[in-house]
């Protein structure tokens, strides 16, 4: 039997994908559930599953090609297809969830939402972590039923090893998403040590190996080659959009088009909170294994700010205010392919060290390409890390639909007037970017007041959990 695939519906909001890399080639046998496309939509980078085993016969969309979701790609020839036989449909089916409550995360008694949840770039630079931090395994999006007659099948949780994968030379077997993170960082797998079955080479042991240092850091003249063509007169070189880029460069023509952005600036004296990180940080990082980072400091005095101030938790609706009755914060993360915003949802009701368990996770899977739409959908705000590049102050673009985008910018030790009389004070500014159809400056300033007061009021002594 042959078989058509179709691309996946993958929610209702999702009207159209690109086929951003053909995992499989024609002639190349495909198992079941192993990952057979990476699709690329204005939501999330995901690879998709086959529905059958067998062979690949065509492929009948390109790579960068956008198609609507439902539309035929690739055709598989099963075990038992009979020559000349018409091909049926099977639809490839991806699995998400809605967002359910918060449940104890293990090993804290803080809390990690059961299914954290854009890909809404925001602007300027993303959260690059000099101390890199991202819920849980990914959640199971309503099935797209098949015409009839139909080959698919509902697709298990997927594990943290995909089946699938090749066998490098002498060495275990690596499944897709190893392999490629291995690539991304040049590193030569020989060097890992595998924890998993049978000293197999887990997505956990590569990104142990990065942060060990092992890896080193590109040098400021080893400058990335960017794949061009050059002009007629070689004056400049042309370089083609990727399909991550183009979204991007939309959601943000957008954004700017759509809303009438306004900005505001204050100074935080954050010398009480750099004493309470240095504090529990040691303890933290030994009891949880993940960095403490200063970010879910700010993400707590943000999340409850929101709360103080509704109307930054809101979007515009042309004849009304939507105010969001729950607080599903979103981080501007650097991914490989781009900037991406996976989601916190009830960010509220998380401690400093669950925020910090759920940022680590969520960015973690942005960069290795394994968040779920679950991952990036619902956000309400969203909050930005500028300052791990070295920024001081910006002016980000707001997260379309959103009310405001936040960014936090380096720390500094600078000199300040406290009581008639210098100080050296650990400084940083926070800029924020809000829609002036919903809020004016009065509402602003409280906003940036709020996380402001409840920042400078953290010192030694105040618990994380």
């Amino acid at each position: 039997m042959s078989v058509t695939i179709e691309l996946p519906h993958v929610g209702e909001s999702v009207v159209e994908g690109t086929i951003g890399k053909w995992l499989k080639q024609p002639g190349d046998t495909v198992k079941r559930y192993e990952p057979l496309v990476e699709i690329i939509t204005d939501k999330v980078t995901m690879e998709v599953p086959s529905p059958v085993e067998g062979s690949i016969v065509r492929l009948l969309a390109q790579e960068g090609e956008t198609l609507p979701m439902g539309s035929p790609i690739a055709e598989v020839a099963t075990a038992d297809s009979p020559e000349g036989a018409e091909p049926v449909i099977a639809a490839i089916q991806v699995e998400a969830e809605q967002p359910t409550a918060a449940t104890p995360h293990p090993g804290t008694t803080g809390y990690l939402l059961k299914d954290v949840t854009p890909v809404g770039p925001t602007g300027g630079a993303a959260i690059e972590n000099a101390e890199p931090m991202v819920s849980s395994a990914p959640a199971p999006v309503a099935q797209h039923a098949a015409p009839t007659p139909a080959v698919a099948a509902p697709i298990p949780a997927p594990a943290s090893e995909p089946p699938g994968g090749t066998r490098p030379p002498g060495g275990t077997r690596l499944s897709p998403a190893v392999r490629r993170l291995a690539q991304e960082h040049s590193i030569d797998v020989a060097q890992i040590q595998g924890t998993g079955l049978g000293g197999r080479i887990t997505r956990d042991d590569v990104i142990k190996f990065v942060e060990s240092g092992a890896v080193s850091a590109p040098t400021a003249t080893q400058a990335p080659q960017i794949k061009g063509q050059p002009s007629a007169d070689g004056q400049e070189i042309h370089v083609p959009l990727t399909p991550v880029r183009r979204m991007i460069a939309e959601a943000m023509v957008r954004s700017v088009t759509n809303i009438p952005h306004a900005w505001s600036t204050v100074e935080v004296d954050v010398t009480g909170l750099v004493a309470l990180r240095a504090s529990v940080r040691a303890e933290f990082e030994l009891k949880e294994g993940i960095s403490l980072t200063y970010f879910p400091f700010v993400m707590k005095a943000v999340v409850e700010s929101l709360k103080e101030v509704p109307t930054m938790n809101a979007s515009w609706g042309e004849d009304k205010i939507i105010l969001k009755t729950r607080v599903n914060l979103g981080m501007a993360v650097a991914a490989p392919d781009g900037l991406i915003v996976p989601v916190i949802h009830n960010a509220d009701h998380l401690s400093i060290a669950g925020l910090a368990a759920a940022a680590r996770d969520l960015i973690d899977r942005a960069r290795t390409k394994k968040l779920t739409l679950t991952d990036v959908q619902g956000g309400t705000f969203t909050l930005n890390n500028t300052g791990a590049l070295g920024s001081n102050q910006s002016g980000p673009i707001i997260n379309y639909p959103q009310a405001g985008i936040l960014t936090t910018e380096t720390i500094q030790k600078r000199p300040v007037v406290i009581n008639d009389a210098i100080a050296i004070r650990s400084m940083m500014n926070m800029c924020l970017s809000f829609d002036h159809r919903i809020n004016d400056g009065a509402e602003a300033s409280g906003f940036l007041s709020a996380v402001k007061s409840k920042l400078e009021s953290m010192a030694p002594g105040l618990s994380i959990y």
